[in-house]
């Protein structure tokens, strides 16, 4: 029998640890004044590439650019 105690409160609500720290860190950035907040915000975007694989060679890739708000 198990017990639940060590477990992490994020990890016992169904979350990641990935998607906990994305939470807090918006929290965080929400409540900065300017010009901090707005700062924090242009860095908050994400930049990245997505290579799909054929036939063992990957396919010219594509640039994608994420922010939470989308």
């Amino acid at each position: 029998m198990a017990s639940t105690a060590a477990v992490p409160f994020w990890r016992a609500a169904g979350m990641t640890y990935i998607t906990y720290s994305n939470i807090c860190a918006s929290l965080v950035r929400g409540c900065l004044k300017e010009p901090y907040k707005s700062e924090a915000a242009s860095r908050e975007k994400v930049h990245f590439t997505v290579s799909k694989w054929a036939n063992g060679k990957p396919e010219k890739p594509t640039i994608r650019s994420d922010s939470p708000d989308q």
